[in-house]
C-alpha cells in the first residue's frame, strides 16, 4: 500500500537478511518511522508494545521472530523456548500461535544447519501468502460492495472500528482490503472512522492509511455510530477480528460488540472480514473460551498526542487515584454478524465450517 506515493509493506527482512524492519506504528499517524529489530527479544517486544500490531500481522511478526532466533541458537530446546516465549507475548490473536505452529511444523524435522535458513524463508512464505489472501478477501469484499452500491446509486458510507486495514497486515487489509479495491474501482465510498480508545487505533491508524490512499473518510467519537445508523446514515458496517470461533462467534477490538447491537437494531448489515488463519476451529463458544487481554491502566488514563510545538507527548487525562480498567476486546456473538468475508468467499457466520469442508468433522 501507499505512503507518501510509496509502496510498503508492514514488515520485510532487512537488507542483509539478518533482521527484520516494521514500521513503528505508535508514532503513527504524526510520524513515520521505520524499526530494525535484531532478536527474538526485539520482536517480542514490538509485538507486546504494539509497535506491530492486528492479528494477520502478528502472526507474520511471530514467524520472523522465530527466525531471528534461529540466527542466535537453533538447537531444540531454544527453538522450544522461542516458540514458548512468542506464544504468551498477547494471547488473544489466534493468528499468532497459528503461525508459531507452522513455523514448528517447518523447522522441527530439519537439521540444526539447516534451520536458520528455512525459518527465513517459511517466514516470507507466510507473508506472501498473507498478502494473496487479503487480496482474496477484497475481491469477495469488493462484489458486495459493488452490488450495495448498485442498488443504492450514491456514495456508500462504511463504518468500521479499530484498524483492520494494511497496517493490521502485511499488506492490503481485512476488513478495509474491500474498501480500497472499491475505491479502486471508482465506486464512490465514505469511511466512518471510530476513533477506538483507549489506543485510539481507528483515529491513528485508519484514518491515517485511508488518507494516504485518497480514500474520503471522517473520524467519529465510539459513541456517534449509533446515532449515525438511526439517521441512516451508515449502509455497512466492516470490521476485522482477532480470533473467531467455529460457530462464527467474532472476537474484535473493544467496542465491536456495541457496533454489531446498534446495527441489528437498525437494519444495517455488519460483516466481519477475516483470513482463515483467524478462524479458531477447536473453539464453539467465543465467549466462554476465547481469553480476552486485559493490558495495563495506563493506556486508559493517559493519551498521546502531538504538541503545537510537534514533540509528541502523553498526557495524564484521570483523576489521580482513580482506577481504571482495560479489557482490550470483547465478543460478539454470531447471531448479529451478518455474514463473514474469508479468502474463499462470504457466508453466513453460522455456516463458516461449509466454507472449509476440512474443518467440519
Amino acid at each position: 500500500m501507499r505512503v507518501r506515493e510509496l509502496n510498503y509493506r508492514t514488515i520485510w527482512p532487512g537488507e542483509h537478511g539478518d533482521t527484520v524492519e516494521v514500521i513503528d506504528q505508535t508514532k503513527l499517524p504524526h510520524r513515520f518511522e521505520i524499526v530494525r529489530l535484531k532478536s527474538l527479544a526485539d520482536m517480542v517486544q514490538a509485538i507486546k508494545a504494539m509497535q506491530v500490531r492486528g492479528a494477520p500481522l502478528i502472526g507474520a511478526a511471530a514467524a520472523y521472530g522465530l527466525a531471528l532466533a534461529m540466527r542466535e541458537h537453533a538447537g531444540d530446546d531454544q527453538l522450544r523456548q522461542a516458540a514458548s516465549t512468542l506464544l504468551s507475548a498477547r494471547p488473544t490473536a489466534v493468528n499468532l500461535r497459528w503461525a508459531v505452529q507452522r513455523m514448528l511444523q517447518c523447522l522441527e524435522p530439519a537439521s540444526v544447519a539447516e534451520r536458520a535458513d528455512l525459518a527465513w524463508q517459511q517466514a516470507a512464505v507466510i507473508c506472501n501468502e498473507d498478502v494473496a489472501i487479503n487480496q482474496a478477501i477484497a475481491g469477495h469484499g469488493l462484489a458486495l460492495l459493488q452490488a450495495l452500491y448498485e442498488e443504492r446509486r450514491r456514495s456508500l458510507n462504511i463504518l468500521t472500528h479499530c484498524n483492520a486495514g494494511w497496517l493490521a497486515t502485511v499488506d492490503w487489509g481485512t476488513a478495509l482490503a474491500p474498501v480500497y479495491a472499491a475505491f479502486d474501482a471508482g465506486i464512490p465510498v465514505h469511511v466512518w472512522v471510530d476513533e477506538t480508545r483507549p489506543r485510539n487505533q481507528g483515529a491513528s491508524l485508519t484514518a491515517w492509511e485511508l488518507g494516504q490512499h485518497g480514500v474520503p473518510h471522517t473520524v467519529i467519537t465510539d459513541n456517534a455510530g449509533g446515532h449515525l445508523m438511526q439517521h441512516g446514515r451508515v449502509d455497512v458496517v466492516i470490521v476485522g477480528a482477532d480470533r473467531v470461533a467455529r460457530n462464527g462467534d467474532v472476537c474484535n477490538k473493544i467496542g465491536t460488540y456495541l457496533k454489531a447491537l446498534a446495527a441489528h437494531d437498525n437494519d444495517v448489515p455488519f460483516y466481519a472480514a477475516v483470513p482463515s488463519s483467524s478462524i479458531d476451529w477447536q473453539i464453539v463458544d467465543a465467549l466462554r473460551e476465547i481469553p480476552i487481554e486485559e493490558r495495563g491502566a495506563e493506556e486508559v488514563g493517559r493519551i498521546g498526542g502531538r504538541l503545537a510545538d510537534g514533540t509528541l507527548a502523553l498526557v495524564d487525562i484521570l483523576p489521580a487515584g482513580s482506577a481504571a480498567a482495560n479489557p482490550a476486546f470483547d465478543v460478539t456473538p454470531s447471531r448479529l454478524v451478518t455474514a463473514i468475508i474469508t479468502e474463499r468467499g462470504i457466508c453466513r457466520a453460522d455456516r463458516l465450517p461449509v466454507l472449509f469442508p476440512e474443518f467440519q468433522s
